[in-house]
């Protein structure tokens, strides 16, 4: 059984492969940044980290990890309930409760947990939770442990939204659930109007802004904050993994009952050991940059205009918004897959992805912009883009020949 099972396997690996959607792993002998070297210490312009804010490798952050590692440890070696609070860990949680104007803030492994966690805790099969259908993959597990009643509604939809929400009219409680920021595409949650539909139909709202904490809306408290409805969202998941450090770490801010009933009840967080005192102490570190001033938002926001305009005049296909996710789309997976092979060796990193992370005939390259990336970066990647481009399509077989 074990050799069918190995070649059944192996078959598939290859049409993974003939067909464009599998995924290389590309290992790096740096620290994570802007400008990272391969195994083989090419130096490579890296435009697919979700490193926001240039913060993953920045000194002041790496020094708050030094002191809180020098103070408080490598590990807790327990879970939170039992012997695995430490002092900074009420800490962040009490920082972030005040960044996102929140009641309270529990801290999980990941925002994958947190999202993991809270559905089943909170609801049962008297409740319906009305998902985006283009929610992140954390969300839509965490949905299928719960017990409530399961309704998609089309990406944005208000329309379906609205009769998602009548068809849920006898359910106990109705949670709309979606992301800020949808990461394949850099579209926004219309959360005004999401809000405002959940007034008319007395619903809950949960947004996870893994994509938006740190550097979206005025002050960078994300898309709550951006559309002007932070006190209606009642529950906002996220991550210290991306913007705030890009290390690991999720969260759950909501209100107050919420997260004393999680911290009972949510299974990642029980069975989970704590977030290490070293993510813990440099994401305060983060946080405190991050009250200090704009310039990092505005950089990354400046930086993200640069490369649209620059690839619109090159002739790209982009799907539109201000978000330093740029969708590049292609369509083809096999020609998605072989301009990120060509930006590669040209020591550009940008990602291919196809289904089933996007629709079939929806393959792109995502590229993802930074605080710390120079014009120069932007306008050779641009570059990049385009010697791309013109090489893949000198080695396509002309019509006839196909």
């Amino acid at each position: 059984m074990l050799n069918e099972l190995r070649s059944e396997l192996s078959a598939r690996i290859t049409e993974m492969r003939e067909s464009g959607v599998y995924k290389p792993q590309r290992v790096l002998s740096t620290p994570q940044g802007v400008h990272v070297r391969d195994a083989a210490e090419r130096p490579i312009l890296n435009l697919c980290a979700n490193n926001y804010l240039g913060l993953a490798d920045d000194p002041r952050v790496v020094a708050a990890a030094h002191e809180a590692l020098d103070r408080w440890g490598f590990g807790m070696a327990s879970v939170r309930f039992i012997c695995g609070t430490q002092q900074i860990h009420a800490e962040l949680e009490n920082r972030i409760s005040h960044f996102l104007g929140a009641e309270d803030t529990i801290l999980f492994g990941s925002c994958f947990d947190a999202n993991g966690g809270v559905f089943e805790a909170l609801f049962d099969d008297r409740d319906a939770v009305i998902s985006d259908a283009l929610n992140h993959a954390s969300i839509i597990d965490g949905v299928r442990l719960c017990k409530a009643r399961r309704l998609r509604y089309a990406n944005r939809d208000l329309a379906e939204l609205e009769a998602r929400l009548k068809e849920a009219a006898d359910a106990r409680y109705r949670l709309i659930v979606t992301d800020g920021v949808f990461s394949m595409d850099g579209y926004l949650a219309p959360l005004d109007e999401i809000c405002a539909l959940a007034d008319r139909f007395d619903a809950l709202v949960m947004v996870d802004d893994s994509h938006a904490v740190g550097f979206v809306g005025p002050t960078g408290r994300g898309t709550p904050e951006l559309f002007g409805v932070a006190d209606r969202v009642d529950i906002v998941t996220g991550t210290l993994g991306k913007a705030l450090g890009g290390a690991s770490g999720g969260y759950v801010a909501a209100r107050r009952e919420v997260v004393e009933l999680l911290r009972q009840r949510a299974r990642p967080y029980l069975f989970s050991n704590s977030v290490p005192p070293v993510v813990v102490g440099a994401s305060l570190g983060v946080l405190d940059l991050l009250e200090r001033g704009s310039d990092l938002r505005e950089r990354v926001h400046r930086n993200a205009a640069r490369f649209r305009a620059g690839m619109a005049a090159a002739g790209f296909d982009l799907l539109p918004g201000e978000h330093p996710i740029v969708p590049v789309m292609f369509g083809d997976a096999v020609v998605a897959s072989a301009v990120a092979d060509a930006l590669w060796a040209r020591g550009v990193y940008a990602v291919a992805f196809s289904f089933p992370v996007v629709p079939h005939g929806q393959a792109r390259i995502r590229v993802q912009l930074s605080a710390a990336h120079e014009d120069d970066d932007v306008d050779t990647a641009v570059q990049a883009f385009r010697d791309a481009r013109a090489e893949v399509e000198s080695s396509e077989p002309a019509e006839g020949q196909r």
